[in-house]
């Protein structure tokens, strides 16, 4: 339930941003205190993105009363921030529902409201997307203005100075505004974010004339711009001559919580023509003391007492694959120096914490720039070492390129631990791990493993090192069905399928990774023949093969779009050998599978295990009766 409107009497009369636009310069600080009330209180109830949002009230409401929006375009970057503008913009009584099964997208969409401009969810693209609509406004003639919204991280990665480098070479009117809260979802790291923290940040403004050198020796690239002349030495030691060098006008930095000075602000650029940008200074976590203190976690809680700041936790039967990665991964540390860990901004998520703290020389995060992290590794591996990285299965594609040629093309042995394969829920489209069997599966050298169980996972884990070439192990997010995990090590044999059990029936299942447990059950009760695939490649081909000779029908089973995914690789290997014969081939189907929880996620593809029973059943006794008829015909 949302928090009780009679609390709130500014927030409520406001049901959108034209509202917003009728109040008095004098209310907005009144305004900005109920919204954060607001956030805390509804989050409570639920969870969700919480600390960055808090960051971001009087931003948002600066936003807001300045521009004409939806008619100027708001581009927010990245998603965790735009819960103060999902409130302003219509969907206030809707907040609670956040994240859930049919509730609101966890992030802006355009679906959603003409307010979302832009979908996103994958950082460090706002800024390209907001070029693309203001010289877009220009062709067409619009007098329409156009604002992106960077932060939480998002400038680390390489997309967004793409997209600066090309809209300063523009006449464009366009504005930028970098959030500057000093985190991501783990702290920013790398010599980029010291340099915003020494230089642009305002709290060491007085060290900057003596600081500046030593500053921009550790970022090559704006060296040499200093290097032009001397002018420009000593120009870049000042807050925002990176950008000015790149062709925009600098505006800041400025305190992002004070309502008033944004707005009058934003009044005064709002007049500018050309490339603007303007630095503001936030506080993640802005007024809830918890998550000022801890603003990582605090990123995105579940539901919590607002009072004591106490974090429900959720009931586990187990540990996380997560957790089981990240207790093999100290493990094998312990046993080989050359092992590194590298992740791109996802230390908590991935089950790095541990590391970190016992190898922190071992262990890398790049920030939010997935390119580098692959090819960074690669270069480790080229000289021997043996490198990890953990990413998320959705932020993989965005380093696609690098992974097969800097990877794969080379045959170097990095070991990629994929994790949130598969549905992941609440989070939503931008982050199911839908498609990596998909976009793995096609590239030479790989080899690609989904284990059935949390012990299965670690064994995998082992087996991926000790290849010499790059593997994948990929795996779900949260608990796996309750195996333990066994503290001793073995490798599996390569591309060997486990065959489970033997049916009557003339039907095989065949199921991959995270959906093995139910498919087991399902074969269990058609008397059908059951193999745990494990590996998607090399697949166990002479297992499919004598499988297809003495059954009359095969089933796949796996949490991955089916175009192109392990069914399909079957279904090559039966058409290969001249195989004719039923082929059911279920997984993840061709659409969008929106938020809503892990369970729920599931039911809407049809792979829960009441969807999949229905499934093969049905698909099986359609292949009974099409055996009778022709029994009956002959």
């Amino acid at each position: 339930m949302n928090p009780a409107p009679d609390k709130y009497p500014l927030l409520y009369a406001i049901e959108s941003p034209a509202d917003l636009r009728r109040m008095s310069f004098g209310e907005l600080p009144a305004l900005a205190a109920e919204l954060r009330e607001f956030l805390i209180q509804s989050v409570s109830t639920r969870g969700g993105h919480f600390a960055a949002g808090l960051g971001t009230v009087e931003l948002t409401i600066a936003l807001h009363y300045v521009f004409n929006t939806p008619h100027d375009r708001l581009v927010w970057d990245v998603g965790h921030q735009a819960y103060p503008h999902k409130v302003l913009t219509g969907r206030r009584d809707r907040l609670h529902t956040i994240k859930q099964n049919g509730g609101l997208a966890p992030f802006p969409a355009r679906h959603e409201s003409e307010y979302d401009t832009f979908g996103v969810g994958h950082s460090s693209t706002s800024i390209s997307a907001a070029l693309g609509m203001a010289v877009a406004a220009a062709r067409t003639g619009s007098d329409r203005r156009v604002v992106a919204v960077i932060g939480d991280g998002a400038m680390t990665a390489g997309m967004a100075f793409e997209a600066l480098n090309h809209a300063g070479s523009l006449p464009a009117d366009l504005l930028v505004i970098l959030n500057d809260n000093d985190m991501s979802i783990s702290e920013n790291v790398g010599a980029l974010s010291n340099h915003f923290a020494r230089v642009l940040s305002g709290r060491v403004y007085a060290h900057l004339r003596e600081g500046g050198k030593k500053v921009l020796r550790q970022m090559p690239t704006v060296w040499e711009l200093a290097r032009r002349s001397e002018e420009h030495l000593k120009g870049m030691v000042l807050p925002g001559t990176l950008f000015e060098e790149m062709g925009f006008n600098y505006i800041g930095p400025m305190d992002g919580h004070d309502v008033k000075a944004l707005v009058l602000t934003l009044r005064n650029i709002r007049k500018l023509r050309g490339p603007q940008f303007l630095h503001v200074v936030t506080r993640k976590g802005k007024g809830y003391a918890p998550a000022e203190a801890d603003p990582i976690k605090w990123h995105g809680p579940g539901p919590f007492d607002p009072a004591s700041g106490t974090i429900f936790k959720e009931k586990s039967s187990g540990p996380t694959y997560s957790q089981v990665f990240g207790q093999w991964l100290c493990d094998m540390a312990e046993r080989d120096p050359r092992i590194i860990g590298i992740t791109p901004a996802m230390r908590e998520g991935s089950g790095l914490v541990e590391f970190s703290k016992r190898f922190p020389d071992r262990y890398f995060d790049v920030a939010i720039a997935e390119q580098h992290a692959v090819t960074f590794a690669a270069g480790l591996a080229a000289e021997g070492l043996k490198p990890v990285v953990a990413i998320y299965s959705t932020f993989l594609q965005r380093a696609y390129d690098q992974l097969i040629h800097d990877v794969a093309l080379q045959g170097l042995p990095v070991v990629f631990a994929l994790d949130r394969a598969g549905l992941v829920g609440s989070d939503g489209a931008t982050h199911q791990g839908s498609y990596d069997l998909t976009y793995l599966r096609c590239i030479p050298n790989m080899v690609i493993m989904a284990p059935a169980d949390e012990n299965e996972c670690r064994q995998m884990l082992y087996t991926a090192t000790a290849l010499e070439g790059p593997a994948m192990v990929r795996y779900p997010r949260g608990c796996g069905p309750g195996v333990a995990v066994a503290s001793e090590l073995s490798a599996l044999g390569l591309g060997k399928a486990q065959l489970r059990r033997e049916g009557k029936s003339g039907l095989a299942v065949l199921a991959f990774g995270a959906l093995v447990a139910p498919a087991q059950s399902i074969a269990e009760r058609l008397d059908a023949t059951f193999v745990n695939m494990r590996f998607v490649k090399p697949l166990d081909e002479d297992l499919i093969v004598a499988l297809a000779a003495r059954h009359r029908a095969l089933v796949t089973i796996e949490e991955n779009v089916t175009q192109g995914g392990a069914g399909s690789a079957v279904g090559e290997v039966l058409a290969s050998e001249g195989l004719q014969l039923p082929l059911l081939q279920l997984g993840i189907p061709d659409r969008f599978i929106e938020h809503g929880s892990r369970e729920g996620c599931l039911a809407a593809a049809g792979l829960d295990a009441a969807s999949l029973s229905a499934s093969v059943e049905r698909w099986w006794a359609m292949q009974s009766r099409e055996r009778l008829r022709s029994a009956g015909g002959a």
